[in-house]
């Protein structure tokens, strides 16, 4: 059998929608799907649909004359990844699913379980933007603000499972109210949903980050500002960031980072005012977008059919 006839099965699970596919060792993708997640079914249900779609994907591999080996599933939340287990993901429900065991023995196959962010740190630290970096620090900034410290090709997952929140790094003590019930996290500032719902209050029409950064790109004062807040903060806590892990590239992902140049360019200025002896990581956008976390699963898939094969 040649190892392009094998493929991994590769589940990104969100709160809202599942991005499935079909990768191959090369981290090729040879057929992608997209489900709803139906998070309001409750997690027995969700976990079942999950466990539905791997099979669903096995068996369309064996249909196209492939064998599929390993199966990856990434979530949202906090996941102990040694004991394959979703501790607690608010967004679909998981309080201590055994979801790794769950699909190994549904699937006939080695399986792992990853965390959302991680694994598309993963992704694009082995074969997207920071390929050439040996450390990286992915940084998602969408609804929240999440990150992975990706070294040598393994991101770290911290003794509880919970590494990488980097959201959560107190920026603006006294600030707006964080979602975790702190005031003041970066999270509650600088991530796309707070940029939106700082203009919304401030103008009285309800906003996204992208018009947000339109409106600041064509002059609007108010615009301006927030974006400027945002930045800051932004800059704050990658400067936290890289005293703690002191890594040669960032990449920053998820809806924010689409804003281009007009984060990108004031953000690496603040970034570098903020530095005294420590160095400047080169600052890049992702390069995977939305498939990051299905070829982070199937990377951790890989990894873990590796371990078993020695």
């Amino acid at each position: 059998m040649s190892e392009r006839d094998e493929v991994v099965v590769a589940l990104d699970v969100g709160g809202t929608g599942m991005k499935c596919a079909l990768v191959r060792p090369d981290g090729s993708t040879v057929h992608t799907e997209r489900h709803a997640t139906g998070a309001q079914r409750g997690p027995e249900a969700v976990a079942g649909t999950i466990l539905d779609v791997a099979e669903g994907l096995a068996g369309k591999a064996r249909a196209d004359g492939r064998t599929p080996v390993a199966c990856g599933i990434v979530v949202p939340g906090v996941v102990d990844e040694a004991r394959g287990v979703a501790v607690w993901s608010a967004n679909v429900g998981f309080r201590d699913v055994p979801l790794r065991e769950l699909a190994g023995t549904r699937l006939g196959l080695p399986a792992a379980l990853g965390h959302d962010v991680r694994a598309g740190g993963l992704a694009e630290a082995r074969l997207g933007a920071g390929r050439e970096a040996d450390q990286v620090l992915f940084v998602a900034i969408g609804t929240g603000i999440a990150a992975a410290h990706v070294v040598g090709g393994s991101a770290a997952t911290g003794a509880h499972g919970a590494a990488g929140e980097i959201g959560h790094i107190l920026v603006r003590p006294g600030g707006p109210r964080c979602g975790c019930g702190r005031t003041g996290c970066l999270e509650a500032v600088s991530s796309a949903s707070a940029i939106g719902r700082r203009y919304a209050e401030l103008s009285g029409a309800p906003t996204t980050a992208a018009e947000v950064a339109d409106r600041a790109a064509a002059g609007d004062p108010l615009a301006v500002e927030v974006w400027r807040e945002a930045v800051e903060a932004l800059a704050d806590g990658l400067a936290t960031g890289q005293a703690l892990y002191d890594v040669s590239t960032v990449v920053l992902g998820g809806g924010l980072a689409q804003a281009g140049p007009r984060l990108f360019g004031p953000l690496r200025t603040a970034l570098r005012e903020r530095l005294t002896f420590h160095r400047e990581p080169r600052l890049v956008a992702a390069d995977l977008g939305d498939e990051a976390g299905c070829l982070g699963a199937a990377l951790l898939a890989l990894d873990t059919l590796a371990k078993e094969s020695r």
